[in-house]
């Protein structure tokens, strides 16, 4: 059981396998700059708490995949982005968002008996 538990592609995939940190790295990969502020975010994500969003991109930043750009201005202006990792991500991510689309009659309206 120690083995389960220290699995690399466990402790990996933990990082981003939510659906908030997925629909964020999603976001902000099919924006049109690369780039989206808090709000932004928000507005594409209504569903998400305002505290859900920041819980959630603090851990993406700290697990570098995300940029956080703070500037010296008031009021503040803070911005999002994929960081280099995060782009390498992507593929990974389109590729599951594909595979979600063509299965999602089969898993989440068929009912399973």
């Amino acid at each position: 059981m120690a083995e389960y538990s220290t699995c690399p592609v466990r402790q990996v995939i933990s990082k981003f396998g939510n659906k908030w940190s997925i629909l964020i790295l999603y976001s902000l990969h099919t924006s049109e700059r690369g780039i989206l502020r808090f709000n932004e975010l928000r507005l594409l994500i209504p569903d998400c708490s305002p505290k859900m969003l920041s819980a959630t991109l603090k851990s993406l930043e700290q697990s570098h995949l995300i940029h956080r750009e703070i500037y010296p201005v008031v009021p503040p202006k803070v911005e999002y982005s994929l960081t280099t990792t995060g782009h390498s991500l992507m593929p990974v991510i389109m590729a599951l968002i594909e595979w979600a689309d063509q299965h999602f009659d089969e898993i989440v309206t068929k009912k399973n008996f």
